[in-house]
């Protein structure tokens, strides 16, 4: 499903804290097709004129889940635009600009799903895990962060300082299980960049197929400003509109 065009009104309907993140419901007929799709948010009122008087970009957030009559993005605040939507409340006003991007594909019914992903990049998989199901290995930063692990089902973890689960990253759970069965997974990872290319790699190391959900800047969302490109080696492409979701083996 694609977005209608232009940015249009809508009411933050629910809140909630999970650990170190806050999930917000927002009320949306234009409900996410498809995991690993996206909005563009921004809040109608205190959005920018920040302490340097600059209006804030609208933040590209992946959504979380996709209900009749609303949708769910997980989020954290890490500077002032997030710290923003973070501090919404259900009656106030967002304006929204989505669905966005291309999602990911189904499963292949022969192989296994296993969902990678790390600290704020988890929504997609919660979204695949829910409409198509599949095993999750996430990793997050502490076991603060890691209660967001609860959004999935049955969910192994890794965290930084081993407060939760395996002490390490996710990637290293993940060679573990491509060492017991590269022949019988695919994978689908969303997280920051280092993560994504740590899972590249070692998918494309054992020939194990895998589409990884990019993150990136991103000004407009419709690819009108060439502000998320990333070299594939097909050439350049938009993450917004390309993407967010890329076959690992393109981006090798």
């Amino acid at each position: 499903m694609t977005a209608p065009f232009g940015r249009r009104i809508s009411a933050v309907l629910s809140k909630r804290v999970v650990g170190a993140y806050v999930v917000l419901g927002i009320g949306e007929e234009h409900a996410a097709g498809a995991p690993g799709q996206f909005y563009m948010l921004s809040s109608v009122l205190g959005w920018g004129g920040g302490v340097d008087g600059r209006p804030y970009l609208a933040r590209a957030i992946s959504v979380l889940y996709a209900r009749v009559g609303e949708v769910g993005f997980l989020l954290e605040d890490v500077g002032p635009g997030t710290r923003v939507l973070c501090s919404l409340e259900p009656g106030d006003e967002v304006h929204v600009v989505g669905p966005l991007g291309r999602g990911f594909s189904p499963p292949e019914e022969e192989r296994e799903a296993v969902l990678v992903g790390g600290g704020v990049g988890i929504p997609p998989l919660a979204m695949f895990q829910e409409r198509w199901g599949g095993r999750a290995l996430l990793g997050f930063r502490d076991a603060r962060h890691a209660q967001a692990a609860a959004l999935l089902r049955d969910a192994q973890l890794a965290t930084d300082d081993g407060s939760v689960g395996h002490r390490g990253f996710v990637t290293e759970l993940l060679e573990r299980e491509l060492e017991r069965r590269a022949d019988e997974i695919s994978v689908y990872a969303c997280g920051p960049p280092a993560m994504l290319e740590a899972v590249r790699a070692l998918a494309v190391a054992r020939g194990v197929p895998a589409q990884l959900a990019l993150e990136a800047p991103m000004a407009c969302g419709f690819g009108a400003c060439f502000g998320c490109v990333v070299a594939t080696a097909d050439g350049y492409k938009r993450v917004c509109v390309d993407g967010p979701v890329f076959e690992a083996a393109l981006l090798a």
